[in-house]
């Protein structure tokens, strides 16, 4: 399976649009080569960089299997016309929470994208832990691609 941006190469800048230093939207994300009995998605964000732990970014679940592509500027909002929800950020809400880490050292963002054979049992505002916790024994592949982002 492969994951791609249109915004950023992977291990390559997040351009600013997509940080607190901008517009703060979701960049675009693309992937293919899943395993034929993918039956749903979910993609988290998160910054393993972060003091004192990993900060959670992005979550978004049962994305439909026919879907391989994610747009610019996914609307933060609990749950997708297409059926796919998302999960609560480490700032406390819903949706893409775009870098915003202190000034000084480099931070690595990566986004996984899980592959799964079922769509998760879980409510809208889901957290990290709850989303890997129902997919436990439920992921078929999973890949990821890294941006980097710093403030001076």
């Amino acid at each position: 399976m492969r994951l791609t941006s249109s915004a950023f190469a992977d291990n390559d800048t997040l351009p600013v649009d997509h940080t607190c230093d901008g517009e703060n939207t979701s960049p675009s994300l693309e992937w293919n080569g899943a395993p034929e009995d993918t039956m749903s998605y979910a993609i988290i964000m998160d910054d393993p960089d972060a003091y004192p732990g990993s900060f959670t970014h992005w979550i978004i679940f049962n994305i439909p299997e026919h879907v391989t592509r994610l747009p610019i500027a996914i609307p933060v909002r609990p749950q997708l016309p297409d059926g796919s929800q998302q999960g609560k950020n480490d700032f406390g809400n819903t949706g893409y929470g775009g870098p915003c880490p202190p000034l000084g050292k480099l931070h690595h963002y990566q986004f996984t994208l899980y592959a799964l054979d079922r769509n998760v049992d879980l409510r809208d505002g889901a957290s990290k832990t709850q989303l890997l916790n129902a997919m436990k024994g439920h992921i078929l592949a999973q890949v990821k691609v890294t941006g980097l982002y710093s403030r001076q």
